[in-house]
């Protein structure tokens, strides 16, 4: 164990069920920690080396300010979990699906246009019904399954109006015909820890967020080799992967979460997630610390 008694900052601005267990953990082991809003931090450039922290628990629920904060942490020689090219892989979900064929995982199909209205024609070759999905954003928010042409221009219409240019980017997935439910499952370092099933059978988003249940997934072989090629492709880190199956059990890794949500999983799973998250983050601060 370390002698460094640096705190570990601990990145934040909205606090969630799971900020709030995370921070309760650190507070049971003694473990000194400032917790640092994004909001209203600053970072000198210029005096990186007075940065008092030992490393960084990134928390931060924007994606813009979590990468920008994690980078500029990492300038300063303060490393962060999940570091910066995590994070910014992972929260494209364009740039997450093309490391992932990049590293022959499945995923479902996709087809991509610089503007809304380079895809719609192009869809009626592609298929329906078809998922189109905010390249960045979580719960399931501004997706929209498309069930033909005409709803089809109908929401990319509606993008086109979308203020910033990353809306324009139009992200489309075949929809996957699957039971009722997705796979989330976490995997820390390279390590699966748990999986759950996320299950609605009133919405076919089966986000928690969205009233979707969960359920304990079973960890087989195949599942366990998926998520773990997976880590290694995305990168060091704590990772929520996002499995689909489909109605004859093939599956397909849809999306990683470099800062996932876990309140309904530790209600299910049995296991002490939020235990094995600190553990993970302490570790790995002593490796580097040792190294």
């Amino acid at each position: 164990m370390t002698t460094d008694r640096r705190p570990l900052a601990v990145l934040t601005s909205r606090v969630r069920v799971e900020e709030r267990l995370l921070l309760a953990e650190l507070r049971k082991r003694d473990i000194e920690f400032e917790q640092v809003d994004t909001r209203a931090v600053t970072f000198s450039l210029d005096g990186a080396a007075s940065l008092p922290y030992r490393g960084a628990l990134s928390r931060e629920i924007s994606h813009t300010r979590n990468a920008y904060a994690s980078r500029l942490l990492e300038h300063a020689g303060v490393p962060v979990v999940n570091s910066s090219r995590v994070i910014n892989l992972c929260g494209d979900k364009l740039l997450t699906a093309l490391a992932l064929r990049e590293g022959g995982l499945p995923t479902p199909r996709a087809l991509v246009g610089l503007v809304p209205d380079s895809v719609l024609d192009a869809l009626d070759g592609f298929g329906y019904p078809a998922v189109v999905k905010p390249l960045t954003g979580s719960w399931g928010r501004m997706g929209a399954r498309l069930r033909d042409h005409e709803m089809a221009e109908a929401v990319f219409e509606h993008r086109a109006a979308l203020p910033g240019p990353q809306h324009q980017i139009t992200y489309v997935q075949e929809y996957v015909d699957k039971p009722d439910r997705d796979i989330k499952a976490y995997v820390l370092g390279g390590e699966v820890v748990g999986a759950i099933y996320k299950i609605s059978e009133t919405n076919w988003r089966t986000n928690t967020a969205l009233g979707g249940r969960t359920e304990v997934c079973p960890l087989t072989d195949d599942l366990v080799k998926l998520l773990t090629a997976t880590a290694e492709v995305i990168g060091e880190g704590v990772l929520g992967v996002d499995v689909i199956e489909d109605r004859d059990g093939r599956m397909y890794v849809n999306e990683v979460n470099h800062t996932p949500e876990f309140h309904g999983a530790i209600e299910v799973l049995g296991t002490d997630l939020v235990g094995a998250y600190v553990d993970y983050v302490v570790g790995l601060l002593d490796e580097r610390d040792a190294a």
